[in-house]
């Protein structure tokens, strides 16, 4: 716990942290509720939103790491007999 030298907590300092923070959330919340909408607006025109979301997901990853785990699932669908 941060005190000050009189051994108290520092109450503004405190509240400037939370309320920094209860602002973020906020701001977070609102982002959500945006990507929420666009998903949306792509499902109704016909896009397959499961298949988005793994498209944004393999595009954060690094080149190598994606092509890793793209090898491996063909791996094992292979081992399964599934069509690669």
């Amino acid at each position: 716990m941060t005190k000050e030298s009189s051994g108290e907590v520092s109450s503004e300092r405190l509240r400037s942290f939370i309320l920094r923070i209860e602002k973020l959330e906020e701001s977070k919340a609102a982002v959500l509720e945006d990507i929420k909408d666009v998903y949306g607006e792509a499902k109704s025109v016909g896009f397959d939103v499961k298949i988005i979301r793994k498209i944004v997901s393999l595009r954060k990853m690094e080149v190598e790491k994606r092509r890793e785990e793209e090898e491996l699932l063909d791996l094992y669908k292979s081992a399964l007999g599934m069509e690669v």
